[in-house]
């Protein structure tokens, strides 16, 4: 069900919005978050379709907010005075099959009323529960500094769907908090399980050099080779394989030979682990979709310290200087 309410005010949003749980004998208590998203008009659709996805997991009001392909206006930028004149604001209410385990409450400011979002959106969140912000794109410099991350209890960015996703993570590594995470490194969860399972099994032969393979604009890779810069104290360097959209592989050269996880191919749903003087293993790995990064990204609303780390102590350790090429 899709309910639009053309040049609207928040007063009336929740007030549709009530009417429509008591027709429908729903409750918006059992809502365990509010997910604040910022997305343009062109994706919306397809950002809604993975929130809608992790709320199956988290039921939570999505309140996605539809902007005009600029960053939203920091702290610091904002207007002394208020807007004098009052901008229209068009609404949708989507519930039932369209709104996943909660609702999803899509806003579209226009004019001054993109400079006053934290004015639109705290009547509108669940009380009492956790708020989390997404940038699906047009990721701002500064998550925290901006009117929706500042009611956000964690940060959820994705530099590598903007347009220069390297340059992006370096302003997003600069104006860090520890609430702040970017789904680059979400997308490694499963990479670093199965790296440190592999590491953990005996024989421990001691490790003297790492190699990390992937795509040379791909943002997980370097996250990839800083994390086990940092981990395992040992020189980590970058191979480039661009035939690959991220990771390809991690090859671990030991006093006993080289041990290595690889996706061979693009398309390939596998990964393939060799050891030393053993039998190739191959375990079913299909690439994480938006949605499932999502799902894990609410599970966990503390401040990730491993990312921290790796931002703060792993970066500095690897040579990142093939972005410059």
């Amino acid at each position: 069900m899709i309910v639009t309410l053309p040049h609207s005010t928040t007063q009336e949003i929740s007030s549709e919005l009530a009417k429509l749980h008591a027709e429908r004998g729903e409750v918006s208590q059992g809502r365990v978050m509010t997910l604040l998203i910022s997305a343009g008009e062109d994706e919306l659709n397809s950002v809604l379709v993975d929130a809608i996805y992790a709320s199956h997991e988290h039921p939570s009001r999505i309140i996605a907010v539809v902007n005009d392909g600029k960053e939203v206006p920091s702290f610091d930028e904002l207007p002394i005075t208020a807007v004098g004149t009052v901008a229209p604001l068009d609404a949708e209410l989507r519930l039932g099959s369209d709104g996943g385990a909660g609702e999803v409450i899509v806003l579209r400011p226009a004019g001054g009323l993109q400079r006053h979002l934290d004015t639109l959106v705290i009547p509108l969140l669940i009380p009492d529960a956790p708020v989390v912000a997404w940038w699906s794109s047009n990721v701002p410099d500064s998550p925290a500094n901006t009117l929706l991350g500042s009611m956000a209890r964690s940060r959820i960015t994705d530099a590598q769907k903007n347009d220069d996703p390297i340059e992006k993570f370096l302003q997003l590594r600069k104006h860090h908090t520890r609430q702040d995470t970017d789904l680059a490194w979400t997308r490694l969860t499963i990479w670093r399980g199965l790296l440190a399972a592999m590491i953990d099994e005996p024989p421990h032969a001691a490790i003297k050099s790492i190699t990390v393979t992937g795509n040379d604009h791909h943002l997980s890779v370097d996250l990839l080779a800083s994390w086990l810069a940092w981990a395992m104290k040992v020189p980590v360097r970058i191979e480039i394989d661009n035939s690959m959209r991220g990771v390809a592989g991690v090859h671990f050269f030991r006093e006993d030979g080289e041990a290595s996880i690889e996706r061979r191919g693009d398309e390939d749903i596998n990964i393939y682990l060799t050891k030393p003087g053993q039998p190739e293993q191959k375990v079913s790995v299909p690439h994480r979709t938006l949605g499932d990064c999502m799902t894990e990204e609410l599970r966990r609303l503390e401040p990730d310290e491993i990312y921290n780390t790796v931002l703060t102590q792993g970066w500095d350790l690897v040579d990142h200087s093939h972005w410059d090429k």
